[in-house]
């Protein structure tokens, strides 16, 4: 039976884990795909470690791993070391907080499960789903981001910045990873665009956004960054 690795970086997020885990927990995936679920906690400074302890006590059919840093490093080094623990034949990247909805795994495992795919990306902008109305200047700038990206790579990505992306593992652990922040989105862009005629396909998801009140972490030196990781990673190929 195939399995579907689920890396879930979590920093400061208490509240609202359990509840994302409830979403993990209740999806059926195609196929009767085994899940396995990888949480990085990125040394929280609230009970993150003691609400995931608690879920796991709670619910023992999850299979959940959980490591932690023991140094806030950022998401990218979060994600670095879940996807190097992933043992599935698939690995999707997932928010700790409730911006995504798990309920759409089986629509981004499509195209590759149907044999045409070999990396997906889930688009904010495309497609009939519901998307929670904010930050004029933040959608502008991810267009922007996507764009410039998208000159470099040769692709036509709709959605360069988004969380929701699925990999075959052996794709994605054979990629020499760097940042540890928010650069993560470009340089795995740049990086996974040069692999020899790897397939990307892009499918429309929904996205319920998060205010700065309710949590949102990301800011404006994070576009700054993203710029430079751009111009890094594909103008000095490494």
């Amino acid at each position: 039976m195939s399995k579907l690795s689920i890396v879930i970086p979590a920093y400061n997020e208490a509240r609202t884990i359990h509840l994302i885990l409830d979403k993990v927990k209740a999806v059926k995936l195609a196929n009767d795909m085994g899940k396995e679920v990888i949480i990085v906690n990125d040394c929280s400074k609230d009970d993150t470690e003691a609400a995931v302890f608690g879920y796991q006590a709670a619910n023992p059919d999850l299979p959940i791993t959980y490591y932690k840093h023991q140094v806030n490093q950022g998401k990218g080094a979060a994600l670095h070391t879940g996807i190097q623990k992933a043992t599935g034949d698939y690995v999707i990247i997932q928010d700790a907080d409730l911006e995504y909805d798990p309920q759409e795994y089986n629509i981004l495992l499509k195209p590759i499960l149907d044999g045409f795919a070999d990396i997906v990306y889930g688009s904010r902008f495309i497609g009939g789903k519901p998307h929670r109305i904010l930050f004029f200047w933040h959608s502008i700038g991810n267009k922007w981001l996507t764009t410039l990206s998208n000159m470099f790579t040769n692709l036509n990505l709709t959605d360069m910045e988004t969380c929701y992306k699925v990999f075959r593992r052996e794709t994605i652990q054979s990629i020499k990873l760097e940042e540890k922040r928010f650069g993560f989105e470009p340089e795995i862009t740049a990086k996974m665009s040069r692999i020899p005629n790897v397939r990307v396909y892009e499918v429309g998801i929904s996205y319920y956004g998060r205010t700065y009140e309710e949590g949102k972490k990301i800011g404006w030196k994070d576009g700054l960054r993203a710029i430079v990781c751009i111009l890094k990673y594909n103008l000095f190929k490494k």
